[in-house]
């Protein structure tokens, strides 16, 4: 699949980057559901499987994945197809099979389970994950966004969440989008991330990494992908369906992680997740921090989680 919009695309090497405060980080490929993903793997103990949103890759995750392998679990970020380091393959970016591009890495690792931590798209993703294959996720957490249902309610009749994710319309045209995404060197990926974070977006050099990993061939179109279906299934049978299939309540321990000034997701939105939830079920809402609060104000986010992960009765 080649993807016409790219005419300063970067070599796919870009996204195989080094921590230095994590020499002991593995990048590898794994095989699942037909594809090949990219992995970034660092740690012992129990897995914790880290899902990026858009329009990020698994380096999102880098200082989550340092914390977690000093606490003691197996942090591994994954590319989801399409993305990073991962296969590009010319359909599958609907959220069923892209759950189970998920479920399967979890089996290519050879753990029994994991526990899930997505963020954006990477939550929703999460979310369904663990409605669908519920024996394969220990725990989950998800960041900035609200359960599939929810997210499907917000957006059909809430205007305000509809207008906050106007981008996800626009994405419903052919080829434009994906040539406004790697125009400029990917400036509309810097743009809209120092937009939808708090006070303290990211630097320069944080902004350069994601602009070069959205210009890597056929990236932006496969990133796109999944919001094209989100919105044009919401009436047709196969939508329909998958809607229905995610009345099965989330029946594992699970903590909603949230920015306050959240541009994207409104906090009213993502805080209506619970309702889908039959097990211990924890809110968390960072005050000042907007979209991207594991990166924002990664000390935070990463003593949450960890301590919710080794909580032995989280509460509800």
């Amino acid at each position: 699949m080649t993807d016409p919009a790219t005419p300063s695309a970067q070599p796919a090497s870009v996204v195989r980057l080094d921590l230095p405060d994590a020499p002991g980080l593995v990048h590898r490929d794994v095989a699942a559901n037909g594809a090949r993903f990219h992995i970034a793997e660092l740690g012992d103990g129990p897995l914790v499987l880290l899902l990026h949103g858009f329009p990020q890759f698994w380096w999102t995750w880098r200082h989550q994945l340092t914390a977690l392998a000093g606490a003691g679990f197996r942090a591994v970020a994954m590319d989801l197809r399409g993305v990073g380091g991962s296969d590009r393959t010319p359909r599958g970016y609907d959220p069923a099979n892209l759950a189970l591009d998920i479920t399967g890495v979890i089996r290519s690792l050879g753990e029994p389970d994991a526990a899930l931590v997505g963020h954006d798209l990477g939550g929703y993703l999460a979310w369904t994950a663990a409605a669908m294959r519920p024996k394969l996720v220990r725990r989950l957490a998800v960041s900035s966004m609200p359960h599939p249902r929810r997210w499907r309610s917000s957006m059909l009749a809430d205007a305000r969440q509809t207008a906050a994710q106007s981008h996800i319309w626009g994405f419903q045209r052919p080829w434009i989008p994906e040539r406004r995404l790697t125009a400029d060197d990917g400036a509309m990926v810097a743009r809209l991330i120092q937009e939808w974070s708090g006070p303290q977006p990211p630097d320069e050099k944080v902004l350069e990494t994601y602009r070069r990993a959205m210009c890597i061939p056929s990236t932006a179109h496969c990133s796109i992908e999944p919001y094209r279906w989100m919105v044009r299934s919401l009436a047709r049978p196969d939508g329909i369906q998958f809607n229905r299939r995610m009345k099965r309540p989330v029946r594992v321990p699970t903590l909603h992680l949230h920015g306050s000034l959240d541009p994207v997701v409104r906090t009213r939105s993502a805080a209506g997740s619970g309702q889908y939830v039959e097990a211990p079920y924890r809110w968390r809402l960072f005050d000042g921090l907007g979209h991207f609060p594991h990166e924002e104000d990664p000390v935070a986010f990463s003593t949450e989680l960890i301590n919710w992960l080794k909580d032995p009765e989280p509460d509800r």
